[in-house]
């Protein structure tokens, strides 16, 4: 469960910016949504070599 302290004399939308920047950071809504279907180690894997190979497409143009 996510926290946030309001510090005295503290705007409420800069309290909502840091709740929605560590709910992001957390990664919830992410993880919920993975785990509502089964998804085979196989797929998860080839999802994270995909990944990684775009990524890297990326960096390698950006360095052209």
């Amino acid at each position: 469960m996510i926290k946030i302290e309001i510090k005295e004399g503290e705007n409420i939308e800069r309290a909502l910016k840091r709740y929605k920047r560590k709910h992001r950071n957390v990664q919830i809504m992410q993880n919920l949504r993975e785990s509502r279907y089964f998804t085979k180690p196989s797929v998860k894997r080839r999802r994270e070599i995909q990944k990684a190979e775009y990524i890297q497409g990326l960096r390698d143009a950006e360095d052209v």
